[in-house]
């Protein structure tokens, strides 16, 4: 399942048809429902669509980290979609889904956030992409890819009118 040192560019609707069987994997060794919540905003394009495609009942949560950021005071309120979560926290056993783990520091945030809601029976992690570069002890339980972006550089997923998904590297302003 895991690639490692996969080449850029990336094709996101590949990565993504991998990442199904594995989510699905993941969701019936649990003996009870696992509900998932899709970091803003691409992580809640990918939570959707596997919503859809795994047949799962309700929809998927959205969960945002804006409020919970550790840069709250340098980037301030985010206008990406807000926390939306259609199920009681408490106790859920909750699935996050995210297009690229880097730092660690929005999943932190986003922990946070989740917590505000409830308290849930456990959270996992699910991505389609890992590029390294951790400064928090954060590991995803499901991987696509796992690869090396240039320093200076973001890995962004983008979604066309169709719902396609792909990815754009871009480098970042100083």
């Amino acid at each position: 399942m895991t690639q490692l040192n996969a080449p850029l560019p990336l094709d996101a609707e590949a990565l993504y048809a991998q990442l199904v069987p594995a989510v699905k994997a993941l969701m019936e060794t649990s003996a009870t429902p696992v509900v998932l919540a899709g970091i803003t905003s691409g992580g809640a394009w990918v939570a959707e669509r596997l919503q859809h495609d795994l047949a799962l009942p309700g929809s998927a949560g959205v969960i945002s980290s804006s409020m919970h950021r550790d840069d709250f005071a340098q980037r301030g309120l985010a206008s990406s979609a807000q926390t939306v979560l259609p199920f009681d926290v408490n106790g859920a056993h909750v699935l996050l889904v995210d297009d690229v783990l880097y730092t660690g520091r929005t999943l932190r945030a986003v922990i946070n956030e989740l917590f505000d809601y409830g308290r849930p029976a456990s959270v996992r992690l699910a991505v389609l992409v890992d590029r390294g570069g951790r400064e928090l002890p954060i590991e995803a339980n499901v991987c696509a890819a796992r690869v090396e972006v240039p320093a200076g550089q973001s890995l962004e997923l983008a979604r066309d009118d169709a719902g396609r998904l792909s990815f754009v590297l871009e480098t970042k302003e100083t």
